[in-house]
Parts: structure tokens; C-alpha cells; sequence
């Protein structure tokens, strides 16, 4: 066993090499216990699973643990992770989950699987993974075989939530390719699309979980190829891509790619008053926007953190750079691309013209996100050492008007700012630089990469 399957916001690992029977089973059985202590009158643990090759072998392992424990299984099938988030406030027939968990391994390789787990509508995270896996990994003993499961129909109860909620679209006159890259977006996806009469195309459906067209991650361009030649044929007014298990979305019209933190702005002026929280690495144009009428709340990044913080601060809704939207106005406050895709459809329906507002959006040169490899050991060593050689840098630094450490370290310059954090999933530091052009954009970077060389 391996302790480095236990990560900040979720599980994950190879499948038999580190996610095996015997610590699969431990999973699902000291989560259970877990429960037990922060709710003791649970009974039940809503579990649904990706469209991986192993996943269906998982979910019988897991049930195991969890039965062994004294709980007892929902079992919702092959469903996007939002539709197990979902599963958490509703009742079937009476039965009612006190916690979930969602066997995906997210947009990783096929080889990979994991566990997004939720204790009480909460995300279970951070410690709460790692003392977990400390527990697991001190434990010798077998668990038994018991797979038995009682199922629920959660997919149709999401499905017929989001028609219900989305039931006055009236988008008879436009048309649009939908690429699900062979994840779990296709279960639910052509179902709502048809019963809301809204003009379709979908590319690689069906779940697959060997993803033979291409990999499921939306943030990374090379993935967008295939909707990217359908938007440019002309035929199709806007396109939506997806990630693995459907919880990040990409939004493209044939001649932009929006990315969350532009989405965020769009979204947030059909919120009254609204209370918008973003990660470190937006962009700084939609905290100006924002707070110039409602509230930006810059915070950690990870979707674990800011689920919590919109709970905490009863936000309106949240972003991060990557596609992963949280709506908690109308909605949950959990992140769903399924339901985040007719949100935006909402909006065109209203004739809101994405191209020209992004348009009209202050100019800036933004990098993509720059990975610097390191080591589990010293990457968060760096990152305090940063902090300590920005605090009286050389003469020849660039002038810092402030700097933020709420997740790593982003300094704020005149034109711009540069942002080094520490990720908490791989051995790597994440940077990502911003500025008015993209010559001092580059300044920005040459400055903290030089910086970061004499303290590694």
C-alpha cells in the first residue's frame, strides 16, 4: 500500500498496482466509520461509479467495506460525479444518504481510478483523506466479501431536475456540438437535449473507458481539436466539451475559448448582489469587474476548498481557471458541467452575446499554467522560501504592490502579477503569470523563475 494515493481533495491511483481489493475494501469501510462518528444515526452511503474499465470491480469492493461496517450501500450506477453530488439531497422511496462517494478517475489515464467522497453534503478532504489513510494503512486485517447494494435511480432524478428547472429554453434557431470524450456526460446528456428540443450533435458518447478518441480533459487544448473543426464548420453556434466524469466544462463559440474565470464575470451579472469566489490563478479582470457590483473573494485553489468556502460565506458562485463552475444560486454549490452547460444556454436563449461581452473585456496577456517539476518533500519548503525572499528582494526586482499567500504566493506588480503555488495533487509548483502586454508578462516571470532558481 501506498500513501500517496491519499491526496488533498480526493483518492486516486493506479487500479490492482495501488487501488487493490484489500485497500479498496479499507476504503469503504473506514469511511463508513468515518460517517458514523460525525452522523451516528446514518444508514446509508449513495455510491456511483465512472465509465473506467475497473470501475463496476470498485464499486463491488467498496460496497464490501462499507457493509462490513454496518452501513449499506445506494447504488446509483454508471452516473456523472454531479449526479452522485445530486444523489445527497434527495430521497428514494424513503431511503436518504448521509454521505457519498463517486469512484472516477476524473481525467487521469485509463489505468488510474479514485474516490470524491462527501460526509453530510460536505466535501471529505485534506486531513480528513489523510488520517483516513493513515488508519488503512495500519490495518492488517481481511475484509469480507459482501457486495450487496440497493439501488436507486438517481440518473432519471437528475435528469428530469434539470429539464424541470431549464423547461422555458426556446433555442429553435440555433444549433450545437456537444463533445463528451467518451466519459460519463453522455448518460444524461442526450436525454435533457432532446426533452428540452434544443438542436444537437454529439461527438464520442458513448462511455468508454479506454477514451479511444481522445483524453477527456477540456483545459488542455489539444483535446478541443474535434469540436473545434465542428465549430468551424459553420454548422453549430456554440460547443461544450467535457471532462471524464462531467464535474468541468469547456464553453467555445467558433472563435473563442471562455475559460471558467470569464465565465464567472458572465454568470455573475444575472446574480443580484452576487458574491463570486475564485481561485489564485483567475485572472485579475474578473475580480476588478465583479467587485465593481457585487463581492470577488479570492481563496485556495481545488474544488474541495471552495465548495467549503461557499458554503461558508453562502456565495453565489464559484470558478476556477479549469472549468470547474459552482453554482449555489438556483443550485447546490457543488461543480457540474452538465447543469453549468444549460445555464450558459439560458443565457444565449436571453440573446446574451458571449463573443462581443468578451470582447469588450480590459485587454491582458495571460500565460497558460507553467509546471515546474520538484519534489513531494520541498515543494512546499520552496513555496516558504519564496515568501521570505520576496519580503526584501534586489534592487532590479520589479516594484511589488502587494502580495497575496493564500495559496502559494501571487505577486501583485504594477502591470500585472505572477503566482508560484505548491500543488497539492503532483510534485509540482504551478505558475501562471499575467499582464498588460505580454512583454512585461514575461518580465513578471523572468523576475520570479530567476527569484525561485537561487532558493530551490
Amino acid at each position: 500500500m501506498s500513501a500517496s494515493i491519499f491526496r488533498e481533495y480526493d483518492i486516486r491511483g493506479i487500479f490492482q498496482e495501488e487501488l487493490n481489493e484489500n485497500i479498496v475494501k479499507k476504503i469503504g469501510f473506514y469511511f463508513a466509520k468515518e460517517l458514523l462518528k460525525k452522523v451516528p444515526t446514518a444508514k446509508y452511503i449513495a455510491v456511483g461509479f465512472d465509465a473506467r474499465v475497473h470501475s463496476p470491480i470498485l464499486k463491488d469492493w467498496l460496497s464490501s467495506g462499507i457493509n462490513n461496517a454496518g452501513l449499506l450501500v445506494l447504488d446509483m450506477g454508471l452516473v456523472p460525479t454531479p449526479v452522485n453530488y445530486f444523489s445527497n439531497f434527495q430521497e428514494f422511496d424513503g431511503l436518504k444518504s448521509d454521505g457519498s462517494i463517486m469512484i472516477t478517475g476524473s481525467h487521469n489515464p485509463p489505468e488510474y481510478n479514485g474516490f470524491k467522497i462527501t460526509i453530510d453534503k460536505e466535501p471529505f478532504f485534506g486531513e480528513q483523506i489523510y488520517a483516513l489513510g493513515r488508519d488503512i494503512l495500519a490495518d492488517e486485517s481481511v475484509i469480507s466479501d459482501n457486495t450487496k447494494t440497493t439501488k436507486i435511480d438517481a440518473k432519471n432524478r437528475y435528469i428530469d431536475f434539470i429539464v424541470d428547472h431549464f423547461k422555458d429554453l426556446k433555442l429553435t434557431n440555433k444549433k450545437f456540438v456537444f463533445d463528451c470524450g467518451n466519459g460519463v456526460a453522455g448518460v444524461v446528456l442526450r436525454e435533457i437535449l432532446d426533452k428540452l428540443n434544443i438542436k444537437h450533435h454529439i461527438l464520442f458518447e458513448t462511455p468508454d473507458g479506454t477514451f479511444p478518441n481522445h483524453h477527456p480533459d477540456p483545459s488542455d487544448e489539444h483535446t478541443l481539436i474535434d469540436i473545434k473543426k465542428e465549430l468551424d464548420s459553420g454548422e453549430f453556434d456554440f460547443g461544450f466539451a467535457y471532462d471524464g466524469d462531467a464535474d468541468r466544462i469547456a464553453l467555445l463559440s467558433p472563435t473563442n475559448n471562455f475559460k471558467g474565470d470569464i465565465l464567472a464575470i458572465f454568470f455573475s451579472r444575472f446574480i443580484d448582489n452576487p458574491t463570486v469566489i475564485g481561485e489564485v490563478k483567475c485572472t485579475q479582470i474578473m475580480y476588478d469587474i465583479i467587485n465593481s457590483y457585487g463581492k470577488a473573494v479570492m481563496y485556495k485553489t481545488g474544488h474541495s476548498n471552495l465548495k467549503v468556502k461557499i458554503k461558508e460565506l453562502n456565495a453565489s458562485f464559484a470558478a476556477e481557471v479549469s472549468g470547474h463552475l459552482f453554482f449555489n444560486d438556483r443550485y447546490f454549490g457543488y461543480d457540474d458541467a452538465v447543469y453549468a452547460t444549460f445555464r450558459a444556454l439560458e443565457l444565449i436563449d436571453n440573446n446574451f452575446d458571449f463573443d462581443k461581452e468578451y470582447e469588450e473585456l480590459p485587454k491582458v496577456f495571460s500565460t497558460p499554467e507553467i509546471n515546474i517539476t520538484v519534489t513531494e518533500d520541498t515543494k512546499f519548503v520552496i513555496i516558504e522560501k519564496l515568501k521570505e525572499a520576496l519580503a526584501n528582494p534586489d534592487d532590479n526586482f520589479p516594484k511589488i504592490k502587494d502580495i497575496i499567500t493564500v495559496d502559494g504566493v501571487r505577486v501583485i506588480f504594477d502591470k500585472g502579477w505572477g503566482l508560484v503555488r505548491a500543488s497539492n495533487t503532483t510534485p509540482k509548483l504551478v505558475t501562471r503569470f499575467e499582464a498588460d502586454t505580454q512583454e512585461n508578462a514575461k518580465v513578471y516571470e523572468t523576475a520570479l523563475m530567476e527569484l525561485f532558481e537561487k532558493i530551490k
